[in-house]
């Protein structure tokens, strides 16, 4: 018994274009509409367990994600300086 491997689909098969693989932008599934269709970057930072630990029960007694509560917050510290352009 033979089978043709090639017939069949890998279990993770590479995209032709991995460059446009990479940048291609997916929207979140969620109930409030996107921001446009931005890019995003990781952001890792180092904090204590215990600053952690407050961070998840805020956003959870918010009723929000702990990315949303930080992104947000981040949003209001450094708001978008355009100069006065607009």
């Amino acid at each position: 018994m033979t089978t043709d491997l090639k017939s069949r689909p890998g279990f993770a098969a590479r995209p032709s274009d991995p460059d446009a693989w990479v940048k291609t932008a997916k929207k979140p599934d969620r109930s409030a509409p996107a921001k446009g269709d931005q890019f995003t970057a990781r952001l890792t930072i180092d904090v204590t367990p215990d600053l952690r630990g407050r961070i998840k029960i805020i956003a959870f007694r918010r009723g929000v994600t702990v990315a949303d509560m930080l992104r947000d917050m981040l949003a209001r510290e450094f708001p978008n300086d355009d100069g006065g352009k607009t």
